[in-house]
């Protein structure tokens, strides 16, 4: 039984099944739950059925497409409704999207059409598939999303109540009794997942997850509820060997989860807010737009998904997105490039729209830069420009470090989600032939101020462009071309390769969708060049990534493997003979955390302190970030200035905040 054939379950129906379980069959749920995915599914319109054996069957009824009640889950068989059965289906369904929070009718200002492209947003996972494609979810207000009953607080800093104007500014807003109860039990259960590993986490750990993030969601804490289902869906991918599961994936949304729960407590006024987070991203008018197309990029996701995005720039440099993206898959996204874009009444495809111009009234966009499609919209075609005039050639002349700091404030991994800022750099380039690496071939090209800079493919998927287009870019070395790439965080600048001028010089080439010939380059002969070895530059040689192992280490194997390490002096010496004194103090105290077990004065083993040693991780977890991001920050300035001692990092990131 493939997961995705099962409609997606609402957390707080998984967490009650669970929880409805004798201690008895809670030990047997994850057996259950891989008994029951080898068995046959069928669905019949809203209804899915799942043949438990020959003569019993499972019906999961997805009103809306959702499961979004415990009557919805029914069992044929004699222990119903007391039976294994319906908690594990439920386990075994994806887990659904969060709904909007509990609020009045939003405000016509907080109300917008949702861009197609929402799969690919940043923020929470998205498992339900109605997230991708909705195009017109109504947003929850400001002022709405903090009304609840009971003891939450009013929205917003504001007079208490028998003060006057005169009496002095209120305190600033400070979480409520209910959302700090709703963030420890986020705290415990992301606590529990981290002392288990993804070997122990199963699915009555998860069903603790969803349980807190039902309840964080019904306290208006969306942010640290998305950061739960986030990892409750890599834990499934994880424990069913999903080849798509990268444990770093894990590591930052245990991260986020932890850090945000632990962050409600303290935080006060705007940062609460931020801390708080939203379900959705409000659309805000933008009155009229006068825009200019750069690109599009095909979009393909792990979850079945494709379509497209294309890029455009504004007069005032501002950039801005339209895409389409629904399920279909790498299929879809070829498609979908050549149909007319969704805004307004232009006739453009994606593809034109890549490379022409928009004039747009009653323009609404998200924080992120997306471009609403509502029916107030009106949008023609207009002329476009090309990448050497203006106003589209400004975004070139930016230097290539300052373009890499906005860069990474926009993917960083911890940052408060504002919404702001781009991944995207433009640089002029001249190539200079294929690098082989560990992962594979990469194109090495020079940048302005002389910073090497390793291209790579977008997507390995055949049937898009990007790979066989940067196979041919390496046999042209010495061509110079402006390009546009995606941000990679790493020690040495590295991007995703997105679109590039022609090597002829005329017009541009969408390297995911347009395909280049040896007929195209300067030399149409020449094989691929590669380029001699590149030295390693000072973020390289970090030991950085002596700290990060072992914070990647904990979370498939849970605290006890690294209470088994023993000595880790020659380690943090390395690290201190790095400049990162910090680091090694780090490692030092996770490990010494993860060994601690005291006795009773019986000598039997006292529990564990799972609380401790879940906040050592987290630091030493945001600190690696912070360190990898100051390191990625250095290596695009050609003059190496802000650089720590030794190639470290700068003073500023040597303590982040937890």
């Amino acid at each position: 039984m493939n997961a995705d054939r099962l409609p997606p379950v609402a957390p707080e129906v998984t967490a009650t099944l669970v929880e409805g379980l004798s201690p008895r069959l809670r030990k047997r749920l994850d057996a259950a739950v891989t008994k029951l995915a080898a068995r046959p599914v069928h669905r019949d319109g809203d209804t899915t059925t799942i043949e438990v054996d020959d003569e019993t069957e499972l019906r999961l009824h997805a009103r809306g497409g959702v499961v979004a009640q415990v009557e919805d889950v029914t069992c044929g068989c004699l222990l119903a409704p007391a039976c294994v059965h319906r908690a594990a289906a439920a386990c075994a369904a994806p887990t659904a999207d969060l709904a909007p929070e509990p609020a009045e009718q939003p405000t016509p200002e907080a109300a917008g059409p949702a861009s197609a492209d929402a799969a690919t947003g940043s923020g929470a996972v998205a498992t339900h598939p109605a997230s991708v494609t909705d195009q017109a979810t109504a947003m929850v207000p400001a002022s709405a999303a903090h009304r609840s009953s009971g003891t939450d607080s009013p929205p917003g800093p504001g007079p208490a109540p028998g003060l006057t104007p005169d009496a002095g500014p209120a305190p600033p807003e400070t979480a409520t009794p209910d959302q700090r109860a709703a963030a420890d039990a986020l705290w415990a259960a992301g606590a529990a997942v981290l002392e288990a590993g993804v070997d122990g986490a199963g699915a009555v750990a998860q069903s603790a997850l969803l349980r807190a993030a039902h309840t964080a969601r019904l306290r208006h804490l969306p942010r640290a509820a998305g950061a739960a289902l986030s990892v409750v869906t890599l834990l499934r991918a994880a424990r069913a060997s999903d080849p798509s599961y990268r444990t770093a994936e894990l590591v930052t949304a245990l991260a986020e989860l932890l850090g945000t729960a632990r962050r409600v407590a303290t935080a006060t006024g705007t940062e609460l807010a931020a801390v708080r987070g939203r379900v959705r991203r409000p659309y805000s008018p933008d009155g009229s737009l006068r825009l200019y197309g750069l690109f599009t990029e095909p979009v393909v996701t792990d979850s079945g998904h494709g379509g497209v995005r294309t890029w455009v720039a504004g007069a005032d440099g501002r950039l801005f997105t339209v895409g389409d993206v629904a399920p279909g898959g790498v299929g879809r996204a070829l498609g979908v490039a050549d149909r007319a874009v969704r805004l307004g009444d232009t006739a453009l495809t994606h593809r034109e729209l890549g490379r022409a111009g928009l004039a747009v009234s009653g323009a609404t966009v998200s924080p992120d830069g997306r471009l609403g499609a509502g029916k107030s919209v009106k949008a023609v075609t207009a002329r476009g420009a090309a990448w050497t005039e203006p106003p589209l050639a400004a975004l070139w002349e930016t230097p290539p470090a300052e373009q890499a700091a906005r860069a990474l404030r926009s993917t960083s991994r911890y940052a408060d989600p504002d919404g702001t800022g781009s991944d995207l750099l433009f640089l002029d380039v001249e190539l200079l032939g294929a690098v082989r690496e560990p992962g594979g071939t990469c194109l090495l090209a020079l940048g302005d101020g002389g910073v090497p800079v390793r291209l790579t493919a977008a997507d390995d998927e055949p049937a898009l462009a990007h790979r066989d287009n940067l196979a041919l870019l390496a046999a042209a070395p010495g061509t110079r071309l402006r390009i546009i790439g995606r941000l990679i965080p790493a020690a040495h600048p590295r991007l995703t390769l997105l679109a590039c001028s022609h090597p002829t010089g005329e017009g541009t080439i969408d390297l995911g969708l347009d395909r280049l010939r040896r007929a195209d380059l300067p030399d149409p002969a020449a094989p691929a060049h590669f380029a001699p070895p590149q030295p390693a530059g000072p973020g390289e040689q970090s030991p950085l990534y002596l700290l990060e192992r072992r914070v990647e280490q904990t979370v498939p194997a849970g605290r006890a493997a690294l209470g088994m390490l023993g000595d880790v002096t020659a380690e943090t010496r390395r690290i201190r003979r790095g400049g990162l004194p910090t680091a090694a103090g780090l490692l030092t105290a996770l490990c010494a955390s993860a060994a601690q077990r005291e006795r009773d004065n019986f000598g039997r083993l006292l529990p564990a302190d799972t609380d401790g040693f879940a906040a050592y991780w987290l630091a030493a977890a945001r600190y690696s970030a912070a360190v990898s991001e100051s390191l990625c920050s250095a290596a695009w300035n050609p003059t190496g200035e802000g650089r720590g001692v030794s190639g470290g990092p700068p003073a500023a990131a040597a303590r982040p905040a937890v």
